[in-house]
């Protein structure tokens, strides 16, 4: 339990890094950001990949087209849509849709491979999702009340970028679920191994992306500057970085955690990635957190703990066995 919580505040640390690389280049295009990210994260994957040419050969044909899957909704659609939603409502709004992802993955994981994970009775399992619901109510309130203070809405952008973060969530309420499907169906395999696959396969997917962006490009009045932009150093160097900390690193990290945790509990910790934007956006601006927020993040933080408790959380064994 303790181990798997480990991995996944690692993986919580470093994709709290992806919410602020719109914010570091707001004048890229969120699909630019989206496909060059996963091509650093695909480049990155090769040589590991060529390290790890052994394990990786046992993967069969269906594991590498639901490796597929996994890397086009979980990794490209979503940080499309989360990149793109930041850059039209700003970060706070996406923020608050997306924070909603712990409640929202362990209500939609709880009981169903019961079987196999067991399963958290509904009331031991709703004081931790109500008690980390309250917190990020909290944690984004100062956020959008300086939002609101800055005057300027553009209604159309920013219910658009509601309802483009709300894609994410559905896209990264699928991911989890179906990546700890596989994770636990295969506990022999290594979680390493399954997190460079993804890798391997988000290449040719970026790459296509990247080309497609670029010919779409070249038809705009206004053009933006390929391939890396006005600030192509600052571009390659955050796209390298996010790439190899937020998805190699944060992978496997995850893919650690779902190996060792029910998916119903595993899908609270991402609680972790809202703590970890929250301290990273707040570093950035020099400022130190309103006391809403520290009550707020207070409250996430026990709700975790509630959720690791365990309480009421039958072992598999004891579980009724799935119909064959």
């Amino acid at each position: 339990m303790w181990i798997g919580t480990l991995f996944a505040l690692v993986a919580g640390l470093v994709w709290g890094l992806v919410f602020i690389a719109p914010v570091l280049l707001p004048e890229y295009p969120p699909a630019l950001l989206s496909f060059g990210r996963y091509m650093a994260f695909g480049l990155i994957a090769l040589p590991l990949g060529w390290l790890d040419r052994a394990n990786l050969r046992q993967l069969t044909r269906s594991d590498w087209r639901e490796a597929t899957q996994l890397a086009l909704v979980g990794n490209l659609l979503y940080y499309c849509f989360l990149a793109t939603a930041i850059q039209l409502a700003g970060a706070p709004l996406p923020t608050v849709i997306i924070g909603t992802l712990p409640v929202v993955i362990a209500l939609s994981a709880n009981g169903r491979n019961a079987w196999r994970d067991g399963k958290l009775p509904w009331q031991r399992l709703l004081p931790s999702l109500g008690l980390i619901l309250g917190g990020i109510a909290l944690v984004n309130r100062a956020e959008l009340a300086l939002l609101a203070d800055r005057g300027g809405f553009d209604l159309s952008h920013y219910g658009l970028g509601a309802l483009l973060a709300a894609c994410g969530v559905v896209c990264w309420t699928w991911y989890p679920i179906r990546n700890a499907d596989w994770l636990r169906a295969h506990p022999d395999r290594n979680p390493r191994t399954w997190a460079t696959a993804q890798g391997l396969v988000t290449l040719p997917l970026a790459a296509i992306g990247y080309i497609g962006f670029g010919l779409w490009n070249g038809f705009r009045a206004d053009a933006f500057p390929m391939p890396f932009g006005p600030r192509p150093e600052a571009f390659v160097i955050t796209m390298f970085a996010i790439g190899l900390l937020a998805s190699w690193v944060g992978t496997l990290c995850w893919n650690e955690a779902s190996q060792r945790l029910p998916t119903a509990i595993v899908g609270q910790l991402i609680v972790f990635e809202t703590l970890a934007a929250l301290a990273y956006a707040l570093a950035l601006r020099g400022v130190l957190p309103p006391p809403g927020t520290l009550i707020g993040a207070a409250l996430l933080v026990a709700g975790v703990l509630w959720a690791l408790q365990g309480g009421g959380l039958r072992p598999a064994a004891e579980a009724e066995p799935m119909a064959h």
